[in-house]
Order: C-alpha cells, then sequence, then structure tokens
C-alpha cells in the first residue's frame, strides 16, 4: 500500500513543524533558565548589599586622577571604620601589604614541604637500614644451609659407605623397605 504524495507532504510538515517546536522550545529553555539564573542572583546581590549612604558630589568624580580607585569615593563609608582604612592606602601599600602575605604564604609552604622532606628521608633512611639487615640475615640463612646441603652430602655419602661395609660382612637391614 503506497502512500499518496499528498500524505507524504503532509506527514513531512507534520515532522517539521514538531522539530521546529521542539527547537524553539529547547532554546527557550536554555535562554529562559541562564536569564532566570542571572536575574536571581541581581536581586540577591541588590537584596543582601546594604546601601551606602554617601555624601559625594558628582563633581569629585572630575577631580581626581585615573587609577587612583582608592580616592575617588573619599565621601563614601565615612561610617565604617574598616572600610575608611582600606580607602585610606595607597595603591603601593595594598600591593606591598599583597606581596608580603604572598611572602608569608609562601615560605609557610616552604617549611612544611621541608619538614615534610626531612621526615620522608628519614623513614627511608629507616627502611633501608632494615632493608639491610633482612639482606644480611637473608644471607646468613643462605650460607648455613649451603653448609647444612654440603653435611648432610657428606653424612649420607658416609652413611652409605658404613652400610656398603656392613653388607659386605654379612648385615642385613629387616626393617628397610626400600633397597
Amino acid at each position: 500500500m503506497a502512500r499518496s504524495s499528498e500524505q507524504r507532504f503532509w506527514s513531512q510538515g507534520v515532522l517539521r513543524f514538531v522539530l521546529a517546536v521542539v527547537c524553539v522550545c529547547s532554546v527557550g529553555y536554555i535562554v529562559g533558565s541562564t536569564l532566570f539564573w542571572c536575574l536571581k542572583e541581581k536581586s540577591r546581590a541588590q537584596a543582601s548589599c546594604p546601601s551606602c549612604v554617601c555624601y559625594c558630589s558628582s563633581e569629585t568624580d572630575f577631580l581626581s586622577p585615573p587609577g587612583l580607585v582608592n580616592s575617588t569615593y573619599s565621601g563614601c563609608g565615612n561610617n565604617d571604620a574598616d572600610v575608611n582604612e582600606e580607602l585610606e592606602k595607597d595603591i603601593v601599600a595594598l600591593l606591598s601589604e599583597e606581596i608580603a602575605l604572598q611572602r608569608i604564604v609562601s615560605n609557610d609552604t616552604l617549611d612544611r614541604t621541608c619538614a615534610l622532606t626531612m621526615d620522608t628521608k628519614r623513614a627511608s633512611s629507616h627502611y633501608q637500614k632494615e632493608a639491610e639487615k633482612c639482606n644480611a640475615g637473608v644471607e646468613t640463612c643462605e650460607e648455613a644451609r649451603e653448609r647444612d646441603e654440603a653435611e648432610q652430602r657428606e653424612e649420607l655419602k658416609l652413611t652409605a659407605l658404613w652400610e656398603k661395609r656392613a653388607r659386605e660382612l654379612g648385615w642385613k637391614d629387616s626393617k628397610r623397605v626400600y633397597t
């Protein structure tokens, strides 16, 4: 049963329409969720940040030299001692403080690394001494085993010689199963 061209066209049109709707929904979902989270973050940031009470004139913004961000808003944060202290620092002082903090962190990391290295060397030395003791014990044991094997061979030869002499003299071993 063959389909007519009209049915084929109709089914292709429906398929294209459904595909277009799925694409539009996917794009809407991706863009919509991104916009939703951006707006939510902005509203949260605005809600969590207290308003700054500043009595700054717009004229002071033009009088300050560009690049000195800390002195631009000299009237803002007058009520907060920490903000005042940070705003009064110049760029060189801030960079010097940052370098000093990084130096402290790197020195602490270096000290910790040196301590760990010394602990590792100590443990390695201990294990090396234990390995040497073990090797010496294995060598002693091997020497003793070789010596015992040589003594056992000599004893077997001597036993065989005495047994041979005893048989020549007429001795028979009734307990011995193998000959």
